[in-house]
C-alpha cells in the first residue's frame, strides 16, 4: 500500500484476533506500531510474536483516564499517532431476555463508549497535527440483526453512526471509516461456537467459510493508506457475501 511506510499506528484490542493480524500487516507495510490491550498476558505474548512492535500499552478502553494515559504513552513512544485502528471489543452470546444489566453495561462500555473515548482522544491529537486516519471496527451485526447478540448488535450499529458523524466533523483533516466484518475465525469467535455451529454458519455463507483475520487486516491497511485518500465517512463490509441477499437467497 502507498503511504504506510513509517506511519505511526495505534491498534486497540491489538493483542489477539483481528487486532494482532492488523498489527502484523502494518509492520509488513513498514509502519511503526503500538498495541493497546487490557490483557497483560496477551500483550506480553504479542510482543514476543511481533518483536518489531514499538510497544504494548495496557489499558481498558472503557476507562477514560486509562485511554488518555495510553494515548500519551503511544505518542511518547512513536512521536505521534498518524493512524488509529479502533478495534477493541467484546461479545457475550445470550438470549435477549437473559442479558443482565451488568452484561449490557459492560458490552456498551467497551464496544461503544470505549470506541468513543479512544477516537476522541486520537482525533484531538490528529486535528492539532493537521492530518490523520481513523478506522473503526464495526460488524455486519450492526447492519442486519443477529439473534443472541442484541447488546453487541446495538453497539456496532452505534459505531457505524459514530464513524459517519466523525467523518463529517473531522473532514478534511482526518479521514474516518469503519470496517464491518462478517464471521471471522478469531479466538473469541471460536470460543463461542462448537464445530457443528461453525459448519452450520459456513454452509450459509456464499464463500462457504469464515474470513481469516489477515483478510480483515488487509482492508484496514488499504483504508489507512494513501491509496484510499478520497475515502471517508463509509462502512466497508467484508463478509463473503453473507449479507448480499435477503430471505430468498438463504
Amino acid at each position: 500500500m502507498r503511504g504506510l511506510q513509517d506511519k505511526r499506528v495505534l491498534i486497540t484490542g491489538g493483542a489477539s484476533g483481528i487486532g494482532a493480524a492488523t498489527a502484523a500487516r502494518f509492520l509488513e507495510e513498514g509502519s511503526a506500531v503500538v498495541v493497546l490491550d487490557r490483557d497483560a498476558a496477551a500483550g506480553k505474548k504479542i510482543k514476543s510474536e511481533l518483536p518489531q512492535l514499538e510497544g504494548v500499552v495496557e489499558a481498558d478502553v472503557s476507562n477514560r483516564e486509562q485511554v488518555n494515559s495510553a494515548l500519551a504513552q503511544a505518542i511518547q513512544i512513536m512521536g505521534g499517532v498518524d493512524v488509529l485502528i479502533n478495534n477493541a471489543g467484546i461479545s457475550i452470546r445470550h438470549k435477549f431476555l437473559d442479558i443482565t444489566p451488568e452484561e449490557w453495561d459492560r458490552v456498551m462500555a467497551i464496544n461503544l463508549t470505549g470506541v468513543f473515548y479512544v477516537a476522541q482522544a486520537a482525533a484531538r491529537h490528529m486535528m492539532e497535527k493537521g492530518r490523520g486516519v481513523i478506522v473503526q471496527t464495526a460488524s455486519t451485526n450492526g447492519i442486519v440483526a443477529h439473534p443472541y447478540y442484541a447488546d453487541y448488535n446495538a453497539t456496532k450499529a452505534g459505531v457505524i453512526e459514530l464513524t459517519k458523524s466523525m467523518a463529517l466533523e473531522l473532514a478534511p483533516t482526518v479521514r474516518v471509516n469503519a470496517v464491518a466484518p462478517g464471521y471471522v475465525l478469531t479466538p473469541m469467535q471460536r470460543a463461542e461456537y462448537t464445530d457443528e455451529m461453525l459448519d452450520a454458519v459456513n454452509s450459509k455463507i456464499p464463500l462457504r467459510r469464515h474470513a481469516k483475520p489477515e483478510e480483515i487486516a488487509a482492508l484496514f491497511a488499504f483504508l489507512a493508506s494513501d491509496d484510499a485518500a478520497y475515502i471517508t465517512g463509509h462502512v466497508y463490509v467484508i463478509d463473503g457475501a453473507e449479507t448480499a441477499g435477503g430471505l430468498a437467497s438463504r
